[in-house]
């Protein structure tokens, strides 16, 4: 099976150089899971970019978590960048269980 890794630059403006080791090996903004992802009441948000990485906010908390992300196949594995790791599972194209969350796209 094939990794696809996914990675992107911060939202609001702010500049995201990653590492050479967290280089994607796959950039592809054409991925179906590419995009904002909210829970029910709106309080948490994950924006998956592009170039593998996300931005999550929580309430009014801007960039809560960032952090860089790997999908393989329906699964999503989270690297923040303070360390915290987490993993979810997209049910349809439209559906993320993550963290007991669920998260469907906007």
């Amino acid at each position: 099976m094939r990794r696809l890794v996914l990675a992107g630059a911060a939202l609001a403006g702010a500049s995201v150089l990653p590492s050479l080791a967290e280089e994607p090996a796959v950039r592809n903004p054409e991925h179906p899971y590419v995009g904002l992802w909210v829970t029910d009441d709106g309080h948490v948000r994950h924006a998956l970019l592009p170039n593998g990485r996300y931005d999550e906010a929580r309430g009014t908390r801007e960039s809560a978590y960032r952090g860089r992300y790997e999908v393989s196949g329906t699964h999503i594995e989270y690297w923040d960048d303070t360390g915290f790791t987490a993993d979810g599972d997209f049910v349809n194209a439209d559906t993320l269980h993550h963290g007991g969350m669920v998260l469907r796209r906007r």
